[in-house]
C-alpha cells in the first residue's frame, strides 16, 4: 500500500474506520468467563504481544473470541520513537496476527521502549521537537507500508519532559497525525494524568487535537499518589475523566470506546459494568465545558509535598513510585 500522498479516506471521521461501540480489554483473567457466557461486549482489544509468539490456550481463546466479535490489536512494543532500526520480525508477526483475526486496526502508542535491542516494557517520553517530529513521523509511513493499513497511536501517560522540547503535547500530536496520514488513539486517562502531572490544561489539549482523526479512545482508572498521578489501570474511572470523556465524544462526534482494567482485576462483569457507564456521557450537554474561559480540570486535593522539577514535583525519597510509570502487566501463558 503506498501511504506517500495523503490517504483517501483522511477526510473522513476516524479514517473511515467504524465506531465500534463499547469494547473490554481481553484479559487472560476473563478466558473462561467470555468462552462460558459470552457476553453482551460490543468488541475486544488484545494486546498484540501476548499473542503474536502463541499457538497454546491464548491464541486458541483468541481465534474463538474473534469468531464472534470485532478485534482490535493494541502494541506495547513498536517503539516508534526508537533510535533502534524497525523491528521488521516484529512487523511480519504483527501484520500476520492482524490478518488472521481480522483485526479492525493496529495501535500502539508515540513513545520509545528500549535501545540496542532491548526491551524495557515499559512506555518511555520522546522530546517534544522538530527533530523528533521529523524522525516519527517518517517511522510511522515505514510502518503503514509494512502492515499496509493505517496506524493508530495512542498518547502516553508522561512523569517527566524535556528541556529541548519546543512544541506542547497536543501540537506535536496533531502534527504527527497529519504529517505522517495516521490515526490517534486518544486515552482520556492518560490526559488527565499527564496534564496533572505537567500543569497544563487538559480540556485545551482535548480541543486542540485533530478530531477527525480519532479513531478510538480508551478509558482507566489511575493512582493519586499526592504529589502525581501514575496510569496503573488498576480502578474505577473518576469523575473529571469521564467529565473529558463528555468533551472528547461532543467534539468527536463518537469513536469505539474501550475500559482498560489491568491490575487488581475484578470479575468480568465488574469490568463490563464500567464501560458501559459511558453511555451517560455519550449524549449529554457540556455546560461546564461550553462557555469561555475553559475551566480547569479538577486537580488532586493533596498538594505537592516536593520541588517541582521540570514541571513533575518528585516524592520524598521515602515515596518513590514502586510501580512502573505505565502498568504493562503479563499474561498468563
Amino acid at each position: 500500500m503506498n501511504r506517500s500522498l495523503t490517504s483517501p479516506n483522511a477526510a473522513l471521521p476516524r479514517l473511515g474506520l467504524p465506531n465500534l461501540g463499547l469494547g473490554v480489554g481481553l484479559r487472560a483473567a476473563h478466558f473462561s468467563h467470555i468462552l462460558e457466557h459470552w457476553p453482551a461486549v460490543d468488541w475486544f482489544e488484545a494486546i498484540s504481544e501476548n499473542f503474536m509468539d502463541s499457538q497454546g490456550r491464548p491464541r486458541y481463546v483468541l481465534d474463538r473470541i474473534a469468531e464472534r466479535y470485532p478485534i482490535v490489536l493494541h502494541g506495547v512494543s513498536l517503539s516508534i520513537g526508537s533510535r533502534d532500526p524497525l523491528n521488521l520480525e516484529y512487523l511480519r508477526k504483527l501484520k500476520k496476527l492482524a490478518d488472521e483475526t481480522a483485526a479492525r486496526w493496529i495501535s500502539d502508542h508515540l513513545c520509545w521502549t528500549g535501545v540496542a535491542g532491548r526491551n524495557t516494557h515499559d512506555l518511555l517520553p520522546i522530546p517534544l521537537n522538530e527533530e523528533s517530529l521529523r524522525h516519527v513521523v517518517a517511522r510511522i509511513r515505514a510502518v503503514q507500508e509494512i502492515l499496509e493499513r493505517p496506524l493508530v497511536l495512542e498518547n502516553p501517560s508522561t512523569y517527566v519532559t524535556f528541556a529541548d522540547s519546543t512544541m506542547s503535547d497536543w501540537e506535536f500530536l496533531t502534527r504527527m497525525a497529519e504529517e505522517a496520514d495516521c490515526g490517534l488513539l486518544l486515552d482520556v486517562n492518560n490526559v488527565y494524568v499527564s496534564s496533572t502531572n505537567h500543569d497544563w490544561d487538559a480540556a485545551e489539549y482535548v480541543r486542540r487535537v485533530p478530531h477527525r482523526r480519532v479513531v478510538q479512545f480508551h478509558l482507566a482508572g489511575h493512582t493519586n499518589c499526592g504529589t502525581h498521578l501514575i496510569d496503573t489501570h488498576d480502578g474505577e474511572v473518576i469523575d473529571p475523566v469521564w467529565a473529558l470523556y463528555r468533551l472528547a465524544h461532543e467534539l468527536t462526534g463518537g469513536a469505539s470506546t474501550l475500559l482498560e482494567w489491568d491490575a487488581k482485576i475484578p470479575a468480568f462483569p465488574v469490568v463490563h459494568a464500567e464501560v458501559l457507564k459511558a453511555k451517560r456521557h455519550m449524549s449529554a450537554a457540556l455546560p461546564g465545558f461550553a462557555a469561555s474561559p475553559q475551566p480547569r480540570i479538577q486537580k488532586p486535593s493533596t498538594a505537592p509535598a516536593a520541588i517541582p522539577i521540570a514541571g513533575l514535583p518528585l516524592a520524598a525519597p521515602s515515596e518513590a513510585i514502586g510501580q512502573p510509570l505505565h502498568f504493562v502487566p503479563p499474561e498468563v501463558r
